[in-house]
């Protein structure tokens, strides 16, 4: 048995199908408690193996998501972050793989004494022990877990266990459990179905684990009927069924939530001594400036993994925070680095009003990368060059400018004569390849008087990294005499962390991931630089 804590946890599990939104009804509720003024965080649980999605294609799982403290980590964090405006860690992100290395390691070094290692207790116990870390910090008074997956899958069971046993171990007051289920529209009927919701909330019934409160998405309004016929026949309390229909915005999301009372219903059943309204006005302000733009630009991103809008997210998402700030509406039209071609560029560019050219791994579309940045280098195009997009904004300047048309990244041509972009020290002798990058925060010193700590108002700054290649610094003096300039350095190891071109409407390059730190209500200095670039272009 675990001991009484003032902490209160909520527990998120989904249902019928995959990709409901688990990670934004999670996010939306963790913002109306904290705008209640109750300290909160999110922690996602996943059911793969892999240790982190840190190796996993972009194409397989979208976006890999970097904390402050260097974790790789799933897209959801990133919502987490967006909606709370609070850092996440690497407690906050626990897969499948983590609880199992750590079983197995316990195992070898004999801390069972001898007993047989199995799924209940050996498992369930380093799940409950991961649930309930953040929460013996003291410094939060709700933690919500999204459980990952879908209700009966096989992967997901040994969480939906040990949250069974959570609910049976605390205190009937410090435990919540919300499902989220899809209610289909059958057309050819002219009606929604209960019965999905039905079998899914049975089937986590059976597996010991009563929902207190369920959540429908739907694509038209649950009647009174309806919500009476699912809390009768899921054995929930009339009013505890609640609609998440479809919202023109995930960030009215948290609205909706509110008016159909998510938020009261988590504090009754927690009894938590705080009923104050939630303080949205900040929110509503941003959501009313991105309902109304007065303005509208279009940004071109190239990257690799266009094909699957995830793998963008963040970047998505800040253009989306930046538009607002500046009351316009950013239309984002993705290209694929692999089309792009010299003879090609102006057209694909064309009605372009800035360009930025995205992260990734790898020499697939490189070629098609040096080609954009290039065309917005001669054409005083707005460009802003991310991780591996200011490596290649280096390797264009290189080749079309300094006049070395063999200059290349280490990464792509190790043999090059101009390696401009080098692995870096501490990354030569690593062979293996799961987070073992350059991860999380570094400190960045800007110059004083660029364009860029014109944008951050200040001269020191944090920003998150994930890259093992850097700006070879043999080749610092050569670029600054051309016209590049590096205007952002690592104080500890002189790393470049920023270039510009100075005279250019906007062109900056950044070796780190600016797009992590950006939310609704705190858009980040550079994608709101950029897109007002954009606009004064257009």
């Amino acid at each position: 048995m675990y001991p009484v804590m003032n902490t209160k946890y909520i527990f998120i599990t989904g249902g019928v199908a995959s990709s409901l939104g688990k990670g934004i009804i999670a996010s939306s509720l963790a913002k109306l408690l904290k705008a209640r003024g109750l300290r909160v965080t999110i922690q996602k649980f996943d059911p793969y193996i892999n240790i982190d999605p840190g190796t996993l294609n972009p194409y397989e799982h979208g976006e890999c998501y970097v904390t402050e403290d260097g974790a790789e980590t799933d897209l959801d964090l990133g919502h987490y972050e967006r909606f709370l405006g609070v850092h996440t860690s690497k407690a906050n992100n626990v897969t499948t793989g983590k609880i199992y290395h750590t079983v197995i390691t316990k195992e070898r070094e004999g801390a069972y004494l001898g007993k047989t290692v199995q799924i209940v207790p050996h498992i369930t116990d380093e799940i409950k022990r991961r649930m309930l870390l953040l929460g013996r910090t003291g410094e939060y008074d709700v933690i919500l877990t999204e459980i990952g997956g879908t209700v009966g899958d096989m992967e997901s069971q040994p969480f939906i266990e040990a949250v069974r046993q959570l609910q049976w171990e605390l205190p009937e007051e410090d435990c919540m459990s919300i499902h989220l289920t899809l209610i289909p529209y059958l057309s050819a009927a002219k009606e929604l179905k209960t019965k999905p919701t039905q079998h899914s909330v049975q089937m986590l019934q059976q597996s010991g684990v009563k929902p207190d409160v369920i959540v429908c998405r739907t694509e038209h309004p649950l009647t009174p009927e309806l919500r009476r016929k699912i809390a009768l026949f899921c054995n929930v309390k009339p009013g505890h069924v609640i609609q998440s229909i479809d919202a023109w915005s995930i960030y009215q999301v948290p609205l909706n939530m509110h008016e159909e009372h998510l938020d009261e219903l988590a504090v009754r059943k927690l009894q938590i001594d705080n009923y104050a309204q939630p303080d949205l006005e900040r929110w509503k302000a941003f959501l009313d400036r991105l309902r109304h733009p007065k303005h509208a630009v279009e940004i071109v991103l190239v990257g690799k993994y266009v094909e699957l809008q995830d793998a963008y997210k963040s970047i998505q998402e800040a253009f989306v925070h930046a538009g607002a700030a500046h009351e316009c509406k950013v239309n984002v039209r993705t290209v694929q680095s692999e089309t792009v071609t010299a003879e090609n560029v102006a057209e694909i560019l064309q009605g372009a009003d800035g360009i930025l050219v995205a992260p990734g791994f790898g020499e697939r579309g490189l070629e098609g990368k040096v080609c954009a940045i290039r065309y917005a280098r001669e054409n005083g195009l707005p460009f802003l060059g991310i991780c591996l997009g200011m490596q290649m904004c280096v390797v264009e300047f290189a080749r079309n400018v300094l006049g070395w048309p063999d200059a290349a990244s280490a990464e792509v041509n190790p043999s090059s004569p101009h390696p401009v972009i080098c692995l870096m020290e501490d990354q030569k002798a690593t062979t293996i390849k799961g987070g073992t990058m350059r991860l999380g925060a570094y400190a960045c010193h800007l110059e004083a008087g660029s364009r860029i700590a014109g944008l951050y108002w200040k001269t020191e700054i944090s920003e998150r990294h994930r890259h093992r290649y850097e700006f070879n610094s043999e080749y610092l003096d050569t670029f600054q005499a051309a016209g590049l300039k590096a205007v952002g350095h690592n104080p500890d190891t002189g790393l470049v962390e920023a270039v510009e071109i100075p005279g250019h409407p906007f062109f900056i390059g950044v070796q780190f991931h600016p797009e992590y730190k950006s939310t609704p209500e705190n858009p980040h200095p550079l994608f709101t630089g950029l897109v007002k670039a954009a606009m004064d272009r257009k």
